[in-house]
């Protein structure tokens, strides 16, 4: 059983933040008592807030997101969370890269581990250098695949390789 749930992006400041805001939420609507955090592979905006276009989507559409503080992966966060859920390839690439070998499998792709297949790749974007539509799709793909997670763990499927969530 999942019980948590790090979503990682590039920097924290856009794609992950915005998934956690709105995991934190509907999984607690839907009953689920399931840790979530989120981080970035990267280190550049460490301690800053998440970007103010984040903030803005986030709030329009009734989701915390002011308070959020950027952070980077660490290496306790492969035994401490469950499933680690990249938001694109190149995230998911240094995820398996950085990981302990007992810990790689709990490194997947957010919108894989959602049963979102009809998204081809199925990455979520990175919209810093976009407008403003980029980041309420974002959020769009965020709601979409917090509610095929919940859907999935309802169902009881694991979102990472059984074999794996269980060694700690």
């Amino acid at each position: 059983m999942t019980s948590s749930i790090l979503f990682v992006c590039l920097g924290n400041i856009c794609r992950s933040p915005l998934v956690e805001a709105v995991a934190r939420r509907r999984f607690a609507d839907a009953g689920l008592s399931i840790e979530v955090d989120s981080c970035g592979t990267g280190g550049w905006h460490v301690g800053q807030g998440a970007d103010e276009r984040s903030i803005r989507v986030a709030e329009e559409a009734g989701y915390r997101l002011r308070d959020h503080r950027v952070r980077q992966l660490a290496v306790d966060d492969f035994r401490r969370f469950d499933a680690l859920l990249a938001m694109d390839d190149d995230n998911l690439a240094v995820l398996r890269a950085s990981s302990p070998p007992q810990y790689r499998d709990r490194a997947i792709l957010f919108l894989d581990a959602a049963g979102l297949d009809e998204y081809a790749p199925p990455i979520v974007p990175d919209p810093y250098y976009e407008d403003l539509d980029a980041f309420r799709h974002v959020l769009k793909l965020a709601e979409q695949g917090v509610d095929g997670l919940i859907e999935r763990l309802r169902r009881g499927v694991p979102l990472v390789a059984p074999s794996r969530a269980a060694t700690r």
